[in-house]
């Protein structure tokens, strides 16, 4: 096994959280804060905009069985990276679409991914390599929050149902229910 980090923002944690943690290959995902000036920040100073965090998640994975590549790939499909600082109804550079490289193999790793979705998009995507930054991670009751409250959330409901059916229709392969032995 060969365990591997990579951190992505795509908006909502909530809803990028959800989408990674389906896939086999994937231990851990994290929602957290990074890439701003305050230390230790709260989910409503992030979401005050002032504070230059962006919601993240932190994707813990065996890259023996997905690679960073295949992961830069589905960040991609199911996020909107098109949009400047902002998701849907989120808005604010708190919601932006970063890679946070944790080396310089993610790095060339994340160009030549932003080139594949720049092709895929109309050369549109703003999405941003960001230097790897202090991570801090969210309050519990936002980890794993699809799971435990998010069915119950209308706003999860309504946005993160397309994100899953995305990953479904486009990686099936990938998901921890293929890996399972039959």
């Amino acid at each position: 096994m060969a365990q591997d980090v990579a951190i992505f923002a795509g908006g909502c944690f909530w809803c990028t959280e959800a989408v990674f943690q389906d896939l086999a290959g994937v231990e851990t995902v994290e929602s957290g804060y990074l890439g701003g000036s305050v230390a230790e920040p709260t989910y409503k100073q992030v979401c005050g905009g002032g504070t230059g965090h962006a919601e993240a998640i932190r994707i813990t994975f065996d890259s023996d069985v997905i690679g960073y590549d295949a992961l830069l790939d589905i960040f991609f499909a199911t996020h909107d990276p098109t949009q400047l600082n902002r998701q849907g109804n989120d808005v604010g550079t708190q919601y932006r679409s970063a890679i946070f490289p944790r080396n310089p193999e993610q790095t060339e790793a994340a160009r030549a991914a932003i080139e594949r979705a720049q092709t895929e998009h109309g050369g549109k995507v703003v999405t941003a390599i960001e230097p790897l930054a202090q991570w801090w991670p969210a309050e519990d009751y936002h980890q794993e929050y699809w799971n435990r409250e998010g069915q119950r959330n209308p706003y999860c409901v309504a946005t993160i149902p397309p994100k899953l059916q995305k990953l479904r229709k486009s990686f099936q392969a990938r998901l921890k229910s293929a890996a399972a032995p039959a």
